[in-house]
């Protein structure tokens, strides 16, 4: 009787929730303290091009493909594209299963190796455009004017889906502030 009751309760909060909401709100502990871990696609000028949610102690790259993949490029004609040229990263996404995925959509990455302290993979080392990885630091100042809007950097919403409805929302902000 208990367990059916718990499983009423439960069917209940995925309703209220919603099918879109993840289970934990996308909040959880990091270094920083309870919080929300932000991935974002920007283009070369900073303008935010798309955006996931994870909870703050997620890895960089669990939110990757989501993000890569809910790009779509404005053209002057025409449908949008949904494959950059190239996509620049930190470290953190020096990962085999990133960079296969990139080649394989035919994504040149620019991300620098990890350090190895126990000697090199095996193979030839990777080659690392270092003027493009540079301006990698668009994406940087992009999430800062994200976070300079009071509501994203407090996170006033409890829901995820909320909290990214905000991000959106200041994302068509920079958008019209930029093209318009």
């Amino acid at each position: 009787m208990a367990a059916a009751y718990a499983l009423m309760l439960r069917r209940q909060a995925a309703e209220k929730r919603g099918a879109d909401e993840p289970r934990d709100h996308a909040l959880g502990r990091s270094r920083g303290g309870f919080g929300t871990k932000i991935h974002l696609v920007s283009d070369s000028q900073g303008t935010p091009l798309a955006v996931h949610v994870t909870p703050g102690q997620t890895h960089e790259v669990a939110g990757f493909e989501s993000v890569v993949d809910a790009v779509r490029i404005p053209q002057a004609c025409g449908r949008p594209r949904t494959r950059p040229f190239r996509l620049a990263g930190d470290k953190g996404y020096d990962v085999p299963w990133v960079r296969d995925w990139l080649r394989r959509r035919h994504i040149t990455p620019i991300i620098p190796e990890k350090h190895k302290p126990h000697g090199r993979k095996p193979g030839r080392p990777l080659v690392l455009d270092t003027d493009t990885y540079r301006r990698r630091n668009v994406i940087e100042r992009s999430i800062s004017w994200l976070k300079h809007a009071r509501r994203i950097a407090t996170r006033f919403e409890k829901l995820a889906t909320n909290f990214l409805a905000m991000l959106k929302l200041a994302m068509i902000q920079r958008y019209l502030r930029n093209y318009l």
